[in-house]
């Protein structure tokens, strides 16, 4: 695979969330940054591909390293995290096999409507296992780091 099929779908992938930034008001370099996170991902996406040949567990590292981006930058900019991930998240949202799986609903399609149900809930589901795998050790790791600081100067003894 040549290098021009893995940047091209992340520069689009990268001008797709500055729409969706436009979309949610957010402006100036907060609307870069989510973008970013939104090409990192889809590019984690495509680099996980050759090596796990599973959509859903590349959903799944994307999704790590979207909410990762998103947290560090949510900290270094002094921002909520939910909207770095939201507009990053959402070239990955399985939009097409929501639609497929209602197509096939209303065809009266059982078998296909529930294979495709139950790919599109994985899908959604290693998103949210990422971003909830995230975000529960970065709040552990403030916990921690509060306690310590708090033992350093000598406060934690009388809490």
């Amino acid at each position: 695979m040549d290098k021009l099929s893995y940047y091209l779908p992340c520069v689009w992938t990268f001008c797709a969330c500055i729409g969706f930034s436009l979309l949610f008001n957010i402006h100036g370099a907060g609307m870069f940054i989510c973008a970013g996170g939104g090409a990192l991902g889809w590019l984690c996406y495509l680099l996980t591909g050759p090596l796990v040949h599973s959509d859903i567990i590349q959903s799944f590292f994307a999704a790590l390293v979207i909410s990762a981006w998103s947290e560090l930058m949510a900290r270094l900019r002094k921002c909520p995290v939910t909207s770095y991930l939201l507009v990053a998240l959402f070239p990955l949202v399985p939009g097409g096999g929501i639609y497929y799986t209602m197509e096939y609903a209303m065809m009266g399609e059982t078998s296909q409507f529930l294979s495709s149900l139950l790919h599109t809930l994985s899908l959604a589901g290693a998103l949210a296992t990422g971003v909830l795998l995230v975000s529960s050790l970065m709040r552990l790791f403030i916990i921690y780091q509060e306690k310590r600081r708090a033992r350093q100067e000598g406060f934690y003894g009388k809490l």
